[in-house]
């Protein structure tokens, strides 16, 4: 048997989309498809708005900018996090200062931010790694009795809750991945939700290249120009109708998600009860959203043998992150300060093959050869 990774959904009906897209006398950006996506999101789940972006790190860019970082402004983030949280900010001139993670759950730890709060500091970021909800009460009132604003990286975590609020609605700004390997899909493509009133008007600014053009197109000014900074973040239409196909199909596609997580879950019990190994902790106030499962091993040389186990039977595991703070290009800028849960659970954690079409029966064979390797 040979299992992959990831496996990318893409119902036929993608393709009439596109063709519809193609055929309606544009695929730029902010077309018919464009706004279908934005409606559904922004009536689904309350954002104030959206917008949609070529990638998640294009939305996490925008998410700099809005914030007016500038050179030396201190950004604190998670270090357990993929380097585009990170360069979003690095690129507008930022000094990064990296907080550790939780013991249990590898979300950033509100004690460690509240300890790294100096008067520089302008923005805190978070990721919902998996999915799963940081202590966002907690990081909210953080932030607001210093006056720095948050922005989600909520990359994992579309349709996951904290409490009962969607994760990416809760800080200033919230940013969404479409990657191929994540729970709706364009190829790449991503989203900015925008919660904070201040930052809903310039926000379609810097994401229509520094233009009033959406605006204009509506009706809402008479002339149309050049007011802000900004880039090309919007996608093409062909792109969001692609997106749109996914969106029809998303409450069928989140429920399989679902169901692959908590069948792994149920399955690896018995190996969490005997010490071999962790399965997600999951807070009292998250939710599952079927993102990717992972387990935690006991240290690092199991984990590269059962990775090595896996790969010799067919089965496509792979291991998450590498720490940023201690990186080739940051560990020479890095305060020194260790991290001990982040680089843990870079060593221990082992992502398995999580896709939509997985079958019960590969589900099976991914758990039994786990076992068979403790065994």
């Amino acid at each position: 048997m040979n299992i992959p990774f990831n496996k990318p959904h893409i119902p036929l009906i993608s393709m009439k989309y596109m063709v519809q897209a193609a055929m309606s006398g544009t695929i730029a950006g902010n077309g018919k498809f464009t706004k279908r996506c934005h409606r559904f999101f922004e009536e689904e789940f309350g954002f104030r708005k959206v917008l949609l972006t070529s990638s998640c790190t294009d939305a996490l860019e925008m998410a700099s900018i809005l914030t007016n970082i500038q050179p030396g402004d201190e950004v604190i983030l998670p270090s357990f996090t993929f380097m585009s949280t990170a360069n979003a900010f690095l690129l507008r001139g930022a000094k990064l200062v990296f907080a550790d993670t939780l013991a249990l759950v590898p979300n950033i730890d509100p004690d460690e931010i509240e300890k790294l709060i100096t008067p520089a500091t302008r923005v805190i970021v978070v990721v919902h790694y998996s999915g799963l909800a940081c202590e966002m009460d907690r990081i909210m009132e953080i932030a607001g009795r210093h006056n720095i604003l948050v922005v989600e990286d909520a990359a994992h975590a579309i349709e996951s809750y904290y409490k009962d609020e969607p994760l990416g609605s809760i800080g200033h700004l919230g940013a969404f991945s479409f990657h191929e390997t994540k729970n709706i899909i364009s190829g790449e493509g991503g989203m900015l939700a925008v919660n904070h009133n201040p930052f809903l008007e310039r926000a379609e600014v810097i994401w229509e290249k520094g233009t009033n053009r959406a605006a204009f197109y509506r009706g809402d000014v008479d002339t149309y120009g050049w007011v802000d900074i900004g880039s090309s973040f919007l996608p093409s239409d062909a792109m969001a109708a692609f997106l749109y196909a996914q969106i029809k199909r998303f409450r069928k596609i989140q429920r399989q998600r679902k169901w692959i997580w908590w069948e792994y879950h149920e399955r690896l019990l018995p190996l969490e009860e005997k010490g071999f190994l962790l399965r997600p902790a999951i807070p009292e106030h998250a939710t599952v959203n079927g993102n990717m499962f992972y387990i935690t091993l006991p240290d690092k040389s199991t984990r590269d043998a059962l990775l090595d186990h896996l790969r010799s039977n067919g089965i496509q595991a792979v291991f998450h992150y590498f720490p940023l703070h201690s990186s080739p290009y940051f560990k020479e800028k890095h305060d020194g300060r260790a991290l001990p849960n982040t680089d843990r659970f870079s060593d221990t954690i082992l992502r398995l093959p999580f896709f939509y079409s997985l079958k019960r029966r590969e589900v099976e064979y991914i758990v039994k050869e786990i076992e068979k390797f403790f065994n």
